[in-house]
């Protein structure tokens, strides 16, 4: 990430918090707490109002930006309780794109709004078994492979633990059995498969357009499927 981005992305943040400390800051962007004092000069030097309070960290001045949307207190509530359902049910990819969405959401509320948002946080929890969540970061990925219509290439281990490569034309992402499942045409078996996510090893989105002219919508194969949708 380059030093404007970054700033970009420093600025954002302290809109998005009440209060942001210095060490919340140089994690979230990999870098030393004397480049998080620079980097705050420098937006200082360029007319931002950044202040800092002893004990809580730096926070921008009440009255900067007009925010170009309004939520009401219900909706940020609303979008604070998708993302306990986000970071549930996705892995890394989604958790990082619906974060940061979310940080410029948060970055138009009022103070006071806020402040609701960090109490409800600290008392919604969603458990849910781990296995829903695997460590991987594929989802975004295949969604793009999806949308551009482009070959997926995707080494699978079965449940025989057998080993595989593969070249799939994604139709769709869903979830049942607290899965995650890619559903795409199969080169090496010339049908349309179930891929589980979670036995994805690597997978790449290539440049190749898909082979077929049209695929079934993904509705037909959900009536194939052994569960009510």
């Amino acid at each position: 990430m380059n030093r404007i981005d970054r700033l970009f992305g420093i600025l954002t943040l302290l809109q998005s918090r009440k209060y942001v400390s210095a060490e919340k800051i140089a994690n979230k962007f990999g870098i030393s707490i004397r480049t998080v004092y620079r980097d705050v000069k420098a937006l200082a030097e360029q007319g931002v109002p950044v202040s800092f309070e002893q004990n809580k960290g730096y926070f921008i001045v009440n009255g900067f930006f007009l925010p170009p949307v309004s939520f009401t207190s219900d909706e940020a509530s609303a979008l604070l309780l998708i993302e306990s359902i986000v970071y549930g049910f996705s892995d890394k990819s989604i958790k990082k794109n619906y974060s940061e969405a979310l940080d410029k959401i948060r970055a138009v509320l009022s103070p006071e709004q806020k402040q609701r948002l960090e109490n409800l946080k600290s008392t919604t929890h969603l458990q849910l078994p781990s296995r829903i969540t695997p460590d991987l970061d594929f989802l975004s990925t295949v969604q793009n492979a999806i949308s551009l219509k482009r070959i997926l290439e995707v080494e699978y281990i079965n449940q025989k633990e057998e080993k595989s490569k593969r070249e799939l034309e994604p139709i769709g992402l869903i979830f049942y059995a607290l899965s995650w499942h890619v559903i795409g045409w199969c080169h090496l078996r010339n049908e349309y498969r179930d891929f589980k996510l979670s036995r994805i090893q690597n997978l790449r989105v290539t440049e190749v357009p898909y082979t077929r002219s049209e695929h079934i919508p993904l509705n037909d194969y959900l009536k194939q499927l052994p569960v009510a949708y």
